[in-house]
């Protein structure tokens, strides 16, 4: 399953890439996210490991792990998907007139031949909505951090 959405942000993306990439603080503003945790002693760069305690229809249900697979800051970042969640998601981050476009992508998938693709179809709608709702609320998160705080 794909899912892109993508927003403005009033800030630019040097300090929109630094609020992204403030884990423990992601719960604020990823509205399927319940905590995150950084796994490895690095907290920047290829390879660090997340543990995302992540919401399914606002249940806490499962904990993915994501590993970044790409870093380029400020303007790419690739994780994948390690659990039962397999694939990845890129965040980027172009310049735009007074901010910065952020752009999420997921392109997911479940372990389970068919009915994991029956599961996505069906959620695809929602996952969309959420990503859409997920990144108003990053926007007003930019917005409520001030000016480069």
């Amino acid at each position: 399953m794909r899912v892109e959405r993508a927003v403005v942000l009033p800030e630019t993306p040097e300090r929109a890439w630094a609020l992204l990439t403030d884990w423990e603080r992601q719960p604020s503003w990823m509205l399927d996210a319940d905590r995150v945790e950084v796994l490895s002693s690095r907290r920047e760069g290829v390879g660090v490991r997340l543990g995302v305690r992540t919401r399914v229809l606002g249940v806490p249900a499962f904990t993915d792990l994501l590993e970044i697979a790409e870093w380029s800051p400020p303007r790419r970042l690739r994780v994948e998907h390690r659990r039962f969640v397999r694939g990845s998601g890129v965040w980027s981050l172009e310049p735009a007139p007074y901010g910065a476009t952020f752009t999420w992508l997921e392109e997911v998938r479940l372990p389970v031949p068919l009915l994991g693709e029956l599961l996505l179809t069906c959620y695809r709608p929602v996952m969309r909505w959420l990503m859409g709702r997920t990144l108003d609320a990053f926007r007003r998160y930019v917005v409520a951090s001030g000016p480069g705080r």
